[in-house]
């Protein structure tokens, strides 16, 4: 086994054990929840290092399921999928905006489903800098122990925030489009919509509002975005 936990949360049975067999294929250690009070418990008792959430759930909805565990410092930085066969772009958005690092559309292929999922823990693990920190002004990144801190102040990032931190730290003053963006925080492999890279920024600029630094993060009209303390 690869040692890394995937906890499905989803309410039909034969979905969340073809879901199990893939995983478990895939060399993941899988455990299950089928409403998302269950799934409250699993996390409150050992934490996995991935989550797929199905949005229909019963009682507690699925994104109101990811929407409390991001309140939680505790996983602040977990990764969630949401897993549904909603796929208006409004839904996509509003899951994205709930705290979803990545949104598949049922019905998928399990292949497909799996790389992403390995896309997503790399990002989470990978530490691709020479470097073990980056510095922009009172901006420090740490990633060995996976920190961001402002001014000496702790500051909770999500993983696809962290990522976006890291590449942009690392690279500041340029601009990237969002096609760059994508291709290099998300991975060629990935397919998501450009307006994924939009949601994530206003998420980011979001928790840099809370400690006064959102204009580190700038959209350059007709181009894309840049990063700059100055």
């Amino acid at each position: 086994m690869s040692g890394e936990t995937i906890l499905i949360v989803e309410d039909e049975a034969a979905i969340r054990d073809m879901l199990s067999f893939t995983l478990s294929t895939a060399d993941y250690n899988v455990i299950e929840a089928h409403n998302a009070e269950q799934a409250w418990q699993l996390l409150s008792e050992n934490t996995p290092d991935c989550l797929l959430v199905d949005w229909m759930l019963p009682g507690l909805s699925g994104i109101s399921l990811i929407e409390r565990i991001r309140k939680q410092e505790t996983f602040a930085s977990l990764p969630i999928v949401m897993l549904t066969a909603r796929g208006e772009e409004n839904d996509q958005v509003q899951g994205f905006e709930a705290g979803a690092d990545d949104y598949v559309i049922k019905p998928f292929s399990p292949r497909a489903l799996v790389a992403r999922l390995k896309a997503l823990l790399r990002r989470e693990y990978s530490d691709t800098s020479a470097s073990d920190s980056l510095e922009q002004g009172d901006l420090k990144l740490n990633l060995s122990s996976y920190r961001f801190s402002v001014g000496g102040q702790e500051v909770k990032l999500g993983p696809t925030e962290f990522k976006l931190m890291q590449f942009f730290m690392s690279r500041p003053n340029r601009v990237f489009t969002r096609l760059q963006l994508l291709d290099h925080v998300w991975g060629e492999q990935v397919v998501v919509e450009d307006r994924t890279v939009d949601v994530h920024i206003r998420r980011l600029r979001k928790i840099l509002e809370s400690v006064q630094r959102a204009e580190v993060i700038q959209t350059v009209r007709g181009a894309g975005y840049r990063f700059s303390v100055e």
